[in-house]
């Protein structure tokens, strides 16, 4: 065989697998066998395919500092708006898990629990989150319902959660 039979059946090949091989995944996905409810074990490479867009998107477009001070007042308010807006999913302190977050998937992040707390993010990064949101997480964007000054409150006041002060604490513990 010479090497123009030789490309021409490799190109043949190629061709028949740039055709087949979507098909292949067209029919995966129409056959109901992929993952789509909460409960069920996510596909080998969707977490690494997830974080890695998203990291790319926030390193792109993520603000890198925040434009309001660190004051009790921002972070009273910050309480105040997480306490009505995201402790639904996201709970509050010394408190165990919500029932929303437990049929979720992936769990929301409890931010008040040390191991998911958002203290050493950079702060542009959770901003970008509760801004926009996150497809396909079941984590909204606030966009339209928040101001941007409102979401710098809850994301300071998040970014600082592992040293409240007293009254911030006492926001988010009061019902009101």
């Amino acid at each position: 065989m010479n090497v123009r039979t030789r490309v021409k059946y490799i190109g043949i090949g190629i061709g028949i697998m740039l055709l087949v091989l979507p098909l292949m995944g067209y029919l995966v996905l129409r056959s109901g066998y992929v993952p789509v409810a909460c409960p069920m074990r996510p596909l080998m490479l969707e977490k690494y395919l997830a974080k890695t867009a998203l990291h790319a998107v926030l390193r792109r477009e993520a603000p890198k500092t925040a434009p309001l001070p660190v004051t009790v007042r921002n972070l009273t308010a910050g309480a105040a708006i997480y306490r009505r807006n995201c402790s639904f999913c996201h709970g509050l302190p010394g408190k165990g898990r919500t029932a929303a977050a437990f049929g979720m998937y992936p769990p929301p992040p409890q931010f008040f629990k040390p191991k998911a707390m958002v203290t050493m993010d950079q702060v542009g990064w959770s901003f970008w989150k509760a801004k926009y949101g996150i497809r396909l997480t079941g984590m909204p964007a606030f966009h339209a319902s928040l101001s941007d000054r409102q979401l710098w409150q809850v994301v300071l006041m998040l970014k600082h959660g592992n040293r409240l002060p007293g009254p911030v604490l006492a926001r988010l513990r009061k019902a009101r």
